[in-house]
C-alpha cells in the first residue's frame, strides 16, 4: 500500500509539472478570441456538471453501491481530465489547441472513461478505478488522433464527429464491454444487481441533469455561428428519444420501466452528436426517434438474453445507451451529410471499435491482477460502516442461477 501511494504521488507530480509547462506557454488571445474563450469556458462548467452529477447519479441505481458509484464518479474524472493533458508531451500527437479547447477536450476523455466505467460499475476496487483510467485515457487519446486528425495516414478523408457519436460514446461503451468481457466471474453473474425506488429516483436525476446540459456538450467546441443550430439539434434529438423511449418501453414490457426513462430517453444525444451542427431539425428529431427505439429495444430485450448467452454482465447497459445509439450517430451522417466520404466515415467508426475492443480486453486483464471484490455492488466493503439489513429491491439485471 505504501508503495502504491508513492507511485501515485509521484505520478501526480508528474502530471502537475508538465500541466503547468503548458499552461506557461499559452499566450494571450485577441478580444474577440478571449470572448469566444469565455463562451466555452460557460460551456465546460455545464460539462462538468454532467460529468459528475449526470453520470455520477445516473449510476447510483445500484441499491446498495451509491456512495462508491459517487466515490468513483470524482476519481475517474480526476484521474482522466490531467492524463489527457499529457498526450501532447508523451504521444506528441496533439493539436495545439488554445487552454479552454484542451479543457473540453479532456472532459470529453472524462465522459468516454465514465462511460466505460458503466459496464463494470460495482465490480472494481476503488483503486482499480483508478487504473482503469490510467490505461483509458492513452487509448483514447490514440483512437481520437487517428480517427479526427488523421494519424498513422489509416484515414485519407475527414471523419464527420463533432459531437463525439463515434469516438467518445461508442469507444468508451465497447471498450468497457470489452474489460467486463475479461474480467466478469461467475460470481459476479450470479449475484443479481438491486434496485429500488429511491436508487430509481436518484438516478432519474442524474438523467435530467445530463439532458438538460447536453446541447452544451455537442456545441461545446462548434464556431460560434453554428452553437444555436446545434443546441437547437440536439433539444430535439432528445425530444425524440424521450417520446419514443415512453411508447416503446411500454410496448416492450406492458408498463413503463424507470431504467428504460432513465438511459434510453438521452440516446437522441448519443445519436445526433456526429451530425449536431450539420443536421436540419426534422432529421434530428427522426435520429432520436430511431435512438429513443433502439436504445430501449436493447435494454428491454437484448440486455437479458445476451447476459444469458455470454455469462457477461454490462451493468449500466452502456452498450445500448452509448455504444449501438453512438455507431447508429456514425452512420447516421452518411445520409445526412452532403460530400462525405463513405469510406473514411465507415472507417473510422470500424478502428474505433476494434481499437476498442482489443484495448479494453487487453486493460481488463491488466486489472485483474490487482485481485477481485469479495463481494460485488455492496459499499461496505470498502466505506466506513457495518452493512446492515436493507429492504429487498427489485432486480434491474436478471441474471440466470445455473443449476
Amino acid at each position: 500500500m505504501k508503495s502504491c501511494t508513492k507511485y501515485m504521488l509521484l505520478l501526480s507530480a508528474l502530471i502537475l509539472g508538465v500541466c503547468g509547462v503548458t499552461h506557461a506557454a499559452e499566450t494571450a488571445g485577441t478580444t474577440l478570441e478571449a470572448l469566444s474563450d469565455v463562451q466555452k469556458y460557460e460551456r465546460a462548467i455545464h460539462i462538468m456538471a454532467m460529468l459528475l452529477v449526470g453520470f455520477g447519479f445516473l449510476m447510483v441505481f445500484v441499491k446498495k453501491y451509491g456512495r462508491s458509484a459517487l466515490t468513483a464518479t470524482y476519481l475517474l474524472v480526476s484521474v482522466s481530465i490531467p492524463l489527457y493533458y499529457l498526450k501532447e508531451s508523451f504521444y506528441g500527437i496533439g493539436v495545439s489547441e488554445g487552454i479552454i479547447d484542451k479543457m473540453i477536450l479532456a472532459e470529453f476523455a472524462a465522459a468516454s472513461l465514465l462511460i466505460c466505467a458503466g459496464a463494470v460499475l460495482g465490480r472494481l476496487k476503488m483503486g482499480q478505478y483508478i487504473l482503469l483510467g490510467v490505461l483509458f485515457v492513452p487509448f483514447y487519446s490514440l483512437n481520437e488522433w487517428i480517427v479526427l486528425n488523421g494519424g498513422l495516414g489509416l484515414i485519407s478523408g475527414k471523419v464527420v464527429d463533432t459531437g463525439g457519436s463515434i469516438v467518445i460514446h461508442a469507444f468508451g461503451a465497447i471498450f468497457g464491454l470489452a474489460v467486463a468481457a475479461s474480467m466478469t466471474t461467475q460470481r459476479e453473474y450470479k449475484t443479481p444487481i438491486e434496485c429500488d425506488e429511491t436508487s430509481d429516483r436518484y438516478s432519474l436525476l442524474g438523467s435530467m441533469v445530463l439532458w438538460v446540459f447536453w446541447p452544451s456538450f455537442c456545441a461545446a467546441l462548434v464556431a460560434p455561428a453554428d452553437v444555436p443550430r446545434t443546441a437547437v439539434n440536439v433539444i430535439l434529438a432528445l425530444c425524440g428519444s424521450t417520446i419514443a423511449t415512453y411508447f416503446a418501453s411500454v410496448k416492450l414490457r406492458g408498463k413503463i420501466s424507470a431504467a428504460d426513462i432513465a438511459n434510453a430517453t438521452l440516446a437522441g444525444g448519443v445519436a445526433i452528436g456526429s451530425t449536431c451542427n450539420l443536421a436540419v431539425p426534422g432529421t434530428a428529431f427522426s435520429i432520436g426517434i430511431l435512438a429513443g427505439v433502439v436504445s430501449t429495444f436493447g435494454f428491454a430485450i437484448i440486455q437479458s438474453w445476451l447476459t444469458d448467452t455470454t455469462k457477461k454482465i454490462d451493468t449500466c447497459g452502456v452498450l445500448y445507451l452509448h455504444g449501438l445509439p453512438g455507431v447508429l450517430g456514425g452512420i447516421a451522417a452518411l445520409f445526412v451529410v452532403s460530400g462525405i466520404s463513405f469510406g473514411s466515415q465507415l472507417a473510422g467508426i470500424l478502428i474505433t471499435v476494434v481499437l476498442a475492443a482489443c484495448s479494453g480486453l487487453i486493460s481488463g486483464k491488466v486489472i485483474a491482477v490487482m485481485g477481485r471484490r469479495l463481494e460485488p455492488y455492496v459499499d461496505y466493503e470498502e466505506f466506513e460502516g457495518e452493512a446492515s439489513e436493507q429492504e429487498d429491491g427489485q432486480t434491474c439485471i436478471v441474471a440466470t442461477d445455473p443449476v
